[in-house]
Protein backbone atom coordinates (compact mmCIF):
# COMPACT_ATOMS: atom_id res chain seq x y z
CA UNK A 1 0.00 0.00 0.00
CA UNK A 2 1.56 3.32 -1.63
CA UNK A 3 1.29 6.06 0.84
CA UNK A 4 1.82 9.89 0.53
CA UNK A 5 4.01 12.33 1.22
CA UNK A 6 3.92 12.53 5.46
CA UNK A 7 3.17 16.17 6.18
CA UNK A 8 5.35 17.54 9.40
CA UNK A 9 3.35 18.21 12.21
CA UNK A 10 3.98 21.14 13.88
CA UNK A 11 5.60 19.94 17.77
CA UNK A 12 3.18 21.02 20.41
CA UNK A 13 5.06 22.51 23.24
CA UNK A 14 3.81 23.03 26.45
CA UNK A 15 3.06 26.86 27.06
CA UNK A 16 4.50 28.52 30.58
CA UNK A 17 1.82 29.09 32.61
CA UNK A 18 1.07 32.32 33.67
CA UNK A 19 2.12 32.48 37.29
CA UNK A 20 5.67 31.18 35.95
CA UNK A 21 5.84 33.70 33.47
CA UNK A 22 4.59 36.15 36.04
CA UNK A 23 7.05 35.17 38.69
CA UNK A 24 9.75 35.44 35.93
CA UNK A 25 8.65 38.96 34.54
CA UNK A 26 7.15 40.62 37.57
CA UNK A 27 9.36 40.25 40.69
CA UNK A 28 6.93 42.52 42.96
CA UNK A 29 3.54 40.58 43.20
CA UNK A 30 0.33 42.51 41.95
CA UNK A 31 -1.04 43.14 45.09
CA UNK A 32 1.65 44.41 47.11
CA UNK A 33 2.37 46.92 43.72
CA UNK A 34 -1.68 48.39 44.02
CA UNK A 35 -0.79 49.00 47.38
CA UNK A 36 2.31 50.57 46.63
CA UNK A 37 0.64 53.05 44.27
CA UNK A 38 -2.51 53.44 46.94
CA UNK A 39 -0.23 54.88 49.53
CA UNK A 40 1.68 56.87 46.87
CA UNK A 41 -1.71 58.58 45.66
CA UNK A 42 -2.75 58.82 48.91
CA UNK A 43 -0.14 60.83 49.71
CA UNK A 44 0.28 63.45 46.58
CA UNK A 45 -3.87 64.02 47.81
CA UNK A 46 -2.95 64.68 51.12
CA UNK A 47 0.19 66.51 49.92
CA UNK A 48 -2.25 68.87 47.81
CA UNK A 49 -4.81 69.23 50.02
CA UNK A 50 -1.59 70.57 52.02
CA UNK A 51 -1.07 73.26 50.28
CA UNK A 52 -4.79 74.55 49.23
CA UNK A 53 -4.81 74.82 52.89
CA UNK A 54 -2.12 76.96 52.97
CA UNK A 55 -2.95 78.69 49.92
CA UNK A 56 -6.11 79.47 51.30
CA UNK A 57 -4.42 80.32 55.35
CA UNK A 58 -2.55 83.06 53.31
CA UNK A 59 -4.80 84.11 51.14
CA UNK A 60 -6.81 85.32 54.09
CA UNK A 61 -4.15 86.60 55.77
CA UNK A 62 -3.27 88.95 52.72
CA UNK A 63 -7.42 89.78 53.04
CA UNK A 64 -7.43 90.67 56.68
CA UNK A 65 -4.25 92.94 56.30
CA UNK A 66 -6.28 94.86 53.37
CA UNK A 67 -9.50 95.30 55.53
CA UNK A 68 -7.10 96.49 58.64
CA UNK A 69 -5.14 98.90 56.52
CA UNK A 70 -8.17 100.30 54.66
CA UNK A 71 -9.96 100.59 58.16
CA UNK A 72 -7.23 102.62 59.62
CA UNK A 73 -6.81 104.74 56.04
CA UNK A 74 -10.75 105.15 56.30
CA UNK A 75 -10.91 108.24 59.04
CA UNK A 76 -7.98 109.94 57.41
CA UNK A 77 -9.85 109.66 53.76
CA UNK A 78 -12.98 110.94 55.88
CA UNK A 79 -10.85 114.03 57.67
CA UNK A 80 -9.50 115.18 54.07
CA UNK A 81 -12.78 115.14 52.37
CA UNK A 82 -14.21 117.06 55.06
CA UNK A 83 -10.83 119.47 55.02
CA UNK A 84 -11.98 120.10 51.48
CA UNK A 85 -15.28 120.03 51.54
CA UNK A 86 -14.76 122.94 54.43
CA UNK A 87 -12.27 124.56 52.12
CA UNK A 88 -15.16 124.98 49.25
CA UNK A 89 -17.10 126.60 51.55
CA UNK A 90 -14.55 128.82 52.74
CA UNK A 91 -13.95 129.31 49.12
CA UNK A 92 -17.88 130.50 48.41
CA UNK A 93 -18.21 132.11 51.49
CA UNK A 94 -14.95 134.43 50.36
CA UNK A 95 -16.81 134.31 46.67
CA UNK A 96 -20.46 135.75 47.86
CA UNK A 97 -18.70 138.44 50.36
CA UNK A 98 -16.26 140.03 47.14
CA UNK A 99 -19.73 140.05 44.60
CA UNK A 100 -21.45 141.46 47.35
CA UNK A 101 -18.45 144.19 48.19
CA UNK A 102 -17.92 144.21 44.63
CA UNK A 103 -21.85 145.26 44.20
CA UNK A 104 -21.36 147.84 46.87
CA UNK A 105 -18.86 149.92 45.52
CA UNK A 106 -20.48 149.54 42.27
CA UNK A 107 -23.37 151.86 43.57
CA UNK A 108 -21.04 153.64 45.04
CA UNK A 109 -19.42 154.92 41.88
CA UNK A 110 -22.98 154.81 40.08
CA UNK A 111 -23.84 157.56 42.82
CA UNK A 112 -20.82 159.44 42.26
CA UNK A 113 -20.80 159.88 38.90
CA UNK A 114 -24.54 160.79 38.78
CA UNK A 115 -24.03 163.24 41.32
CA UNK A 116 -20.48 164.47 39.54
CA UNK A 117 -22.94 164.77 35.94
CA UNK A 118 -26.19 165.76 36.84
CA UNK A 119 -25.50 169.27 38.11
CA UNK A 120 -25.46 170.82 34.12
CA UNK A 121 -26.67 169.79 30.68
CA UNK A 122 -23.65 168.44 29.64
CA UNK A 123 -22.70 166.22 32.44
CA UNK A 124 -26.50 165.08 32.04
CA UNK A 125 -25.88 164.32 28.67
CA UNK A 126 -22.65 162.60 29.44
CA UNK A 127 -24.82 160.36 31.85
CA UNK A 128 -27.27 159.45 29.36
CA UNK A 129 -24.64 158.66 27.12
CA UNK A 130 -23.54 156.10 29.87
CA UNK A 131 -26.48 154.90 30.81
CA UNK A 132 -27.27 153.63 27.46
CA UNK A 133 -24.06 152.46 27.11
CA UNK A 134 -24.35 150.36 30.09
CA UNK A 135 -28.13 149.21 28.86
CA UNK A 136 -26.55 147.71 25.23
CA UNK A 137 -23.35 145.95 27.23
CA UNK A 138 -26.54 144.63 29.79
CA UNK A 139 -24.17 145.19 33.17
CA UNK A 140 -27.18 146.25 35.05
CA UNK A 141 -30.33 143.83 35.80
CA UNK A 142 -33.22 144.59 34.51
CA UNK A 143 -36.93 143.15 35.08
CA UNK A 144 -39.99 143.44 32.98
CA UNK A 145 -42.40 141.43 30.74
CA UNK A 146 -41.29 139.32 28.03
CA UNK A 147 -41.53 135.53 26.71
CA UNK A 148 -39.66 132.61 27.72
CA UNK A 149 -38.21 129.54 25.45
CA UNK A 150 -37.64 125.98 26.58
CA UNK A 151 -35.24 123.72 25.61
CA UNK A 152 -34.60 120.52 26.92
CA UNK A 153 -32.74 116.90 26.12
CA UNK A 154 -34.82 114.38 25.12
CA UNK A 155 -36.04 111.23 27.29
CA UNK A 156 -34.37 108.48 24.61
CA UNK A 157 -32.22 108.41 21.51
CA UNK A 158 -34.38 108.25 18.52
CA UNK A 159 -34.54 105.37 16.17
CA UNK A 160 -33.29 107.87 13.02
CA UNK A 161 -30.32 107.15 10.34
CA UNK A 162 -28.59 110.61 11.02
CA UNK A 163 -29.07 110.38 14.89
CA UNK A 164 -25.49 110.32 15.47
CA UNK A 165 -25.05 113.68 13.86
CA UNK A 166 -27.03 115.22 17.11
CA UNK A 167 -25.31 112.69 19.94
CA UNK A 168 -22.39 113.14 22.47
CA UNK A 169 -21.19 110.26 24.32
CA UNK A 170 -23.53 108.40 22.38
CA UNK A 171 -26.82 110.13 24.04
CA UNK A 172 -28.85 112.35 22.28
CA UNK A 173 -29.10 116.59 23.42
CA UNK A 174 -29.87 120.02 22.32
CA UNK A 175 -26.66 121.55 20.69
CA UNK A 176 -25.02 124.83 21.26
CA UNK A 177 -26.15 125.74 18.14
CA UNK A 178 -29.86 125.20 18.92
CA UNK A 179 -29.50 127.65 21.72
CA UNK A 180 -27.13 130.10 19.24
CA UNK A 181 -30.78 129.88 16.82
CA UNK A 182 -33.20 130.62 19.18
CA UNK A 183 -31.09 133.72 20.87
CA UNK A 184 -30.31 135.35 18.18
CA UNK A 185 -34.04 134.79 16.89
CA UNK A 186 -35.31 136.48 19.91
CA UNK A 187 -32.95 139.62 19.62
CA UNK A 188 -34.37 139.74 16.01
CA UNK A 189 -38.15 139.46 17.52
CA UNK A 190 -37.22 143.01 19.55
CA UNK A 191 -35.64 141.35 23.08
CA UNK A 192 -33.96 143.87 25.15
CA UNK A 193 -32.36 141.66 27.41
CA UNK A 194 -31.87 137.96 27.13
CA UNK A 195 -30.56 135.34 29.48
CA UNK A 196 -30.10 131.68 29.31
CA UNK A 197 -30.29 129.70 32.78
CA UNK A 198 -29.86 132.74 34.23
CA UNK A 199 -26.30 133.85 32.47
CA UNK A 200 -27.17 137.61 30.81
CA UNK A 201 -26.06 137.24 27.21
CA UNK A 202 -24.30 140.45 26.61
CA UNK A 203 -21.50 141.50 24.36
CA UNK A 204 -18.42 138.71 23.89
CA UNK A 205 -20.54 136.34 25.71
CA UNK A 206 -20.51 132.90 23.53
CA UNK A 207 -22.92 129.80 24.09
CA UNK A 208 -20.69 126.34 22.74
CA UNK A 209 -20.24 122.96 24.09
CA UNK A 210 -17.05 121.68 25.74
CA UNK A 211 -17.13 117.83 26.00
CA UNK A 212 -20.61 117.09 26.24
CA UNK A 213 -21.23 120.65 28.54
CA UNK A 214 -23.05 123.41 27.78
CA UNK A 215 -21.26 126.82 28.49
CA UNK A 216 -22.72 129.95 28.44
CA UNK A 217 -19.80 132.83 29.15
CA UNK A 218 -17.99 129.92 30.45
CA UNK A 219 -20.16 129.19 32.99
CA UNK A 220 -21.96 125.60 32.62
CA UNK A 221 -25.99 125.48 31.93
CA UNK A 222 -27.53 122.04 31.79
CA UNK A 223 -31.02 120.83 30.57
CA UNK A 224 -33.96 121.93 30.27
CA UNK A 225 -32.34 125.41 29.12
CA UNK A 226 -34.75 128.01 29.67
CA UNK A 227 -33.85 131.35 27.58
CA UNK A 228 -35.46 134.49 28.70
CA UNK A 229 -35.94 137.38 27.03
CA UNK A 230 -37.37 140.90 28.21
CA UNK A 231 -39.30 142.96 25.55
CA UNK A 232 -43.00 143.32 24.28
CA UNK A 233 -44.03 140.17 24.64
CA UNK A 234 -46.76 140.08 22.19
CA UNK A 235 -45.03 141.64 19.52
CA UNK A 236 -41.55 139.20 20.65
CA UNK A 237 -44.20 135.94 20.18
CA UNK A 238 -45.70 137.09 17.23
CA UNK A 239 -42.52 137.51 15.37
CA UNK A 240 -40.78 134.61 16.99
CA UNK A 241 -43.21 131.85 16.04
CA UNK A 242 -42.82 132.70 12.63
CA UNK A 243 -39.16 132.57 12.43
CA UNK A 244 -37.17 129.51 11.20
CA UNK A 245 -35.82 129.68 14.93
CA UNK A 246 -39.10 128.50 15.72
CA UNK A 247 -39.82 126.00 12.84
CA UNK A 248 -35.92 124.85 13.68
CA UNK A 249 -36.65 123.72 17.00
CA UNK A 250 -40.62 122.57 16.42
CA UNK A 251 -38.80 119.97 13.95
CA UNK A 252 -36.28 119.04 16.88
CA UNK A 253 -39.25 118.63 18.68
CA UNK A 254 -40.72 115.96 16.27
CA UNK A 255 -38.05 114.41 14.65
CA UNK A 256 -35.40 113.82 17.61
CA UNK A 257 -37.77 113.92 20.92
CA UNK A 258 -36.55 117.66 22.07
CA UNK A 259 -38.35 119.26 24.96
CA UNK A 260 -39.61 122.65 23.05
CA UNK A 261 -42.34 125.00 24.79
CA UNK A 262 -42.77 128.59 24.79
CA UNK A 263 -44.66 130.91 27.65
CA UNK A 264 -45.30 134.48 28.27
CA UNK A 265 -44.01 136.01 31.32
CA UNK A 266 -45.51 138.85 32.86
CA UNK A 267 -42.46 139.57 35.23
CA UNK A 268 -39.33 138.45 33.96
CA UNK A 269 -35.54 139.26 36.54
CA UNK A 270 -32.37 138.90 34.32
CA UNK A 271 -28.79 139.29 36.41
CA UNK A 272 -26.33 141.70 34.59
CA UNK A 273 -23.90 140.39 32.42
CA UNK A 274 -20.24 139.85 33.58
CA UNK A 275 -18.10 143.33 32.69
CA UNK A 276 -15.40 143.37 30.15
CA UNK A 277 -12.31 145.77 30.51
CA UNK A 278 -11.49 147.91 27.52
CA UNK A 279 -8.52 147.14 26.62
CA UNK A 280 -8.38 148.84 22.97
CA UNK A 281 -10.65 151.60 21.85
CA UNK A 282 -10.20 154.32 18.92
CA UNK A 283 -12.85 156.99 17.97
CA UNK A 284 -14.80 155.81 14.85
CA UNK A 285 -13.36 157.71 11.56
CA UNK A 286 -17.19 158.83 10.86
CA UNK A 287 -19.18 160.97 13.14
CA UNK A 288 -22.63 159.63 12.12
CA UNK A 289 -21.96 155.53 12.07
Amino acid sequence: MTTGPRRDRPVQRNPVPSLLRSLMNEHLDPGYQAAADDRARGHRRRFAAGWLALGALLIGFVLAGAAGIAADRLPGTQREQAELRAKVGDQQDEIERLDARRAELSDDVDAAREQQLAGDAHGAGVLGALTDAEAAAGVEPVEGPGIAVTLSDPTGKPDLSDSSARTVAGRSVVLDRDLQVVVNSLWQSGAEAVAVDGVRIGPGVTIRQAGGAMLVDTAPVFSPYRIEAIGPSGRMQTAFVVSDAYLRSSSLAQLYGVGFTVSEEDDLKLPAATGRDARFAHAPSDPGR
